[in-house]
């Protein structure tokens, strides 16, 4: 009896004042899981944009855009005309000018510098609304008329040319010959590409207008069929006559 009162006795109580003891602070497993389930960078094609985004796309295009532009020639060519027409610059200061010549050269300074910058910095891929190829070549060929017509008029403008004058009339010619060679180089940029067809047709209305050029409009071809065929002829009646 004695044995079980002891055993039936519940244990000492807390001494009051004292907090209890505190339970053991679970271990953070599913921190330490996120952070090893982290999903890796996905793989992306090396000559296309794939599905990068932000930074990752613009670093993408930055030395895609810089690698056509020196690689194909064309910042060679527009650098040698830019350094062509500054060197023109230099050379008419020392005479007299007329200001046609210098408003000619000014213009295509900043031309050629707009077109830089935006292959440069990558610009022209973000903005496919315009066609940079066309624009580029476009720009060539004025700068090749301008410059030409620039070359003329300085010389028929004027009856006697001192020898920085001369400088600078055969540097404005170089430089338009630089220009000549660059829309040599655009037509790259057309070899083996087509024009898209249907590209302002909404994407639903496509398939309906190859139906229509196989076969006209869907259910003619049905209704051809029941038109061209020979009428069924009647069902014999049986019996004697």
């Amino acid at each position: 009896m004695a044995d079980k009162g002891k055993k039936g006795k519940p244990g000492p109580a807390p001494a009051p004042g004292t907090a209890p003891a505190a339970a053991e602070p679970a271990p953070a497993v599913a921190k330490t899981e996120e952070k090893k389930e982290e999903k890796p960078k996905s793989v992306q094609p090396k000559d296309e944009v794939g599905t990068r985004k932000g930074c990752r796309r613009y670093r993408w295009e930055f030395k895609d855009s810089n690698r056509e532009f020196w690689v194909m020639g064309h910042a060679e060519v527009k650098i040698l005309s830019l350094g062509c027409l500054i060197g023109s610059l230099i050379m008419f200061t020392g005479t007299t000018v007329h200001p046609l010549l210098t408003l000619i050269i000014t213009m295509e300074l900043s031309i050629f510098c707009f077109f830089i910058i935006v292959y440069t910095f990558a610009i022209q891929r973000y903005m496919p609304f315009i066609l940079w190829p066309i624009s580029d070549l476009l720009n060539d060929l004025f700068a090749c008329g301008f410059l030409g017509w620039a070359v003329y008029f300085a010389v028929t403008s004027r009856q006697t040319m001192p020898l920085h004058y001369v400088i600078a009339v055969v540097l404005i010619g170089v430089a338009g010959l630089f220009a000549l060679i660059d829309v040599c180089l655009q037509r790259k940029h057309f070899k083996g590409k087509k024009v898209r067809r249907n590209v302002l047709i909404p994407p639903g209305k496509e398939k309906e207008g190859e139906q229509a050029k196989e076969g006209g409009k869907p259910g003619e071809g049905d209704k051809g069929k029941d038109k061209g065929a020979a009428p069924a002829a009647p069902a014999a009646k049986g019996g004697k006559k």
